[in-house]
């Protein structure tokens, strides 16, 4: 989610294990073994100033580098992934994500477009900007021009400064982000504190996770927000991917693309990605012109991160796999971003990145049927989503 066209109680919320790191798959090749003249940077975590907000806060940029040479660069601004450099088929690293050259350039767009930010308190919609909870009634920040209250508010995770650490990971170099949102934030009731930890395995792998506490009952539902281009940011649209979800199911939406409750069949629709298609391939099918729908992957969220999606990206030969614990991820296909300039001065426009927001089922503070959002003082939020870079 994105740009925007114009427009009881419940079972406790299940802490979630981490994922054991040694499923991680690696890359099926080094450094060496394709052939790189120049030795890639010491693997570690380096840090840099990207820049000030319009308030005058710093904003550092964190580069994290493995042992096989990939490199992930993280913002304090909403945690934002503004580069990923990874390898094609022949061993040449190009970046694959969206994302902008300056914090001013994050400050005027990602109001919108949300480039490779973190996303919260909660993530993607809540009908109406209004929930009741335990008796009592919160009301949200509406995103501007519609009836919902999207990712979080109008200065929701995505656009505050986190205070980041470097930490010890057997994995590889790890980054994590840690966030105190006030009681009252946006509108939401307790104070909740988060802590992201970004990890570059020396498998090839980006792992992020993600754990919350609070001292009220409050809503949680994170996710990250990165557009991935697997032929490299800036290099035109992704409609020739080909993605396979593990999704039977996807959720009805209504006009706003607001869940109805109805959980439906993909099975003969333009949402059956289950064997694998274009992603480009039925796009005049869908009423909006293109995707911003919300999967099902699970009826609750798992024990551990299990395969959620695959995308392969034919010229470079790129592929990337993600994981999850979580029940439920939205595919948006950058369907309502309009014209912008980009990173190094590469135009960005409709189709030229696609999202998987792993998550839980959007609006779910108001479907009883939904597995649970609801965090409660003791309780701890706890979810991993993982995604393997290899080639083909």
């Amino acid at each position: 989610m994105r740009s925007l066209a114009p427009p009881h109680e419940r079972p406790a919320a299940r802490s979630i294990q981490l994922f054991p790191p040694a499923t991680v798959k690696p890359l099926p090749f080094s450094m060496t073994t394709l052939g790189f003249t120049a030795s890639p940077a010491p693997a570690g975590v380096t840090k840099d100033t990207f820049g000030t907000t319009r308030e005058g806060a710093p904003v550092e940029r964190y580069t994290l580098t493995n042992r096989q040479g990939l490199v992930a660069r993280i913002l304090t601004l909403g945690g934002i992934i503004t580069e990923l450099h990874v390898p094609d088929r022949t061993g040449k690293l190009a970046d694959i994500a969206l994302g902008f050259d300056t914090v001013a350039d994050y400050e005027q767009h990602n109001g919108n477009v949300y480039f490779g930010c973190i996303t919260g308190r909660v993530a993607n919609r809540i009908a109406g900007g209004r929930f009741e909870l335990d008796g009592n009634s919160h009301t949200l920040e509406l995103h501007p021009k519609t009836n919902f209250h999207l990712h979080g508010g109008l200065k929701g995770f995505s656009k505050v400064i986190w205070e980041a650490e470097i930490v010890p990971d057997t994995r590889g170099p790890a980054l994590r982000l840690t966030y105190l949102s006030p009681d009252g934030d946006q509108g939401f009731p307790g104070n909740l504190s988060t802590a992201v930890t970004y990890v570059l395995t020396d498998e090839s792998a980006l792992i992020i996770e993600y754990v919350a506490t609070t001292d009220q009952a409050t809503p949680v539902n994170l996710t990250n927000h990165t557009y991935f281009n697997l032929g490299g940011a800036g290099s035109g649209t992704v409609l020739n991917h080909h993605l396979t979800l593990q999704a039977a199911r996807y959720l009805e939406t209504d006009a706003d693309m607001v869940p109805t409750g109805r959980l439906l069949p993909v099975a003969g629709t333009v949402f059956d990605f289950t064997r694998g298609d274009i992603i480009g391939r039925r796009l005049d099918e869908i009423p909006i012109g293109g995707y911003d729908h919300p999967f099902v992957l699970a009826n609750q969220p798992r024990l551990h991160p299990v395969l959620a999606a695959e995308v392969h990206e034919p010229g470079s030969g790129r592929v990337m796999r993600v994981l999850t614990d979580l029940p439920g991820v939205q595919l948006y296909t950058a369907t309502y971003t309009t014209p912008l300039q980009g990173k190094g001065g590469s135009m960005y426009d409709r189709f030229h990145g696609f999202c998987l927001e792993t998550q839980h089922h959007p609006d779910s503070v108001h479907h009883a049927g939904f597995p649970d959002t609801i965090l409660r003082p003791g309780q701890t939020y706890r979810t991993t989503t993982i995604h393997e870079f290899s080639t083909r």
